[in-house]
């Protein structure tokens, strides 16, 4: 069984639904998968969320994702959506969610 982080810094729905794809595949093959919304990415949640969004759904009820940039989510506006969403805010590296424990714990990190 592997350790993977999906670090996920890009914007782009298209982009990041792969991540959430790709998530949901491995999770389900054994391994232990872990979700990040960084950068760009954290304006995704509240779309996400206002569309129930079916892959995004599976992927947050199986608790893959370990949380959302606090830093990005107030800088780009949408604190308050992504606050809704319940999903915790990670602020361990300035403001911003870092990978140090994920490393430490043996995680593999891909960032996208």
């Amino acid at each position: 069984m592997k350790h993977i982080l999906f670090y996920g810094m890009n914007g782009e729905k298209s982009c990041f639904m792969h991540v959430l794809l790709n998530a949901a595949q491995l999770h389900e093959a054994g391994h232990k998968v872990r979700v990040i919304f960084e950068g760009a990415s954290v304006k995704l949640v509240p779309v996400f969320e206002e569309e129930k969004n079916p892959v995004y759904q599976k992927v947050k009820a199986a608790g893959l994702i370990a949380g959302v940039c606090l830093a990005c989510a107030k800088t780009l506006g949408v604190y308050e959506a992504a606050q809704q969403s319940g999903l915790p805010f990670l602020s361990d590296m300035s403001g911003h969610a870092g990978v140090k424990p994920f490393l430490e714990a043996g995680y593999e990190v891909i960032s996208i």
